[in-house]
């Protein structure tokens, strides 16, 4: 019997789709990927990721103009990108952040954060009354932090 294979062998080793190896099926990854992107599509078009991106540029190249605010240009920036693409993506906290950035922060919530936080949180409420804005509501309550504190953040992609 050294010679023959056992039945597991046989089913394990057997042609066909499998759960992990399907070349018909995609993978987990790949079916998150297509989700977001389609996702971050309809975010464009209708869950106005287009208009605040155009905003927080608009407010980016204001600061610029006035040179002592260009770190609020670059958070604005920083904004802007995120809010255009905010499915698979997340916002975390720079080790290097120090007191300059936090001082800065204390700043910009006092000129723009509060109300830009408050704006976010009045479009996720009003987009989570419908079924199908849930997804557009929980993508402006995410931008909430980034609007109110967003010096001494970084958004990188999730896993």
């Amino acid at each position: 019997m050294s010679g023959a294979a056992n039945g597991a062998d046989v089913i394990a080793n057997a042609p066909g789709p499998t759960r992990t190896g399907s070349p018909l099926l995609p993978r987990s990854g790949t079916i998150d990927s297509m989700i977001r992107l389609v996702l971050n599509v309809l975010w464009l078009i209708f869950g106005g990721g287009l208009v605040l991106a155009i905003g927080y540029g608009i407010a980016a190249l204001i600061c610029f103009v006035l040179v002592v605010t260009i770190p609020f240009g670059v958070a604005s920036l920083r904004l802007a990108v995120y809010s255009l693409w905010p499915f698979g993506r997340t916002l975390v906290t720079k080790p290097s952040a120090g007191v300059a950035s936090g001082a800065a922060n204390i700043i910009w919530v006092v000129v723009a954060g509060w109300w830009l936080a408050l704006g976010h949180i009045i479009a996720g409420v009003g987009l989570c009354l419908s079924i199908i804005g849930i997804p557009f509501g929980i993508a402006n309550f995410k931008l909430v932090p980034a609007a109110f504190w967003p010096l001494g953040r970084e958004v990188v992609d999730q896993p």
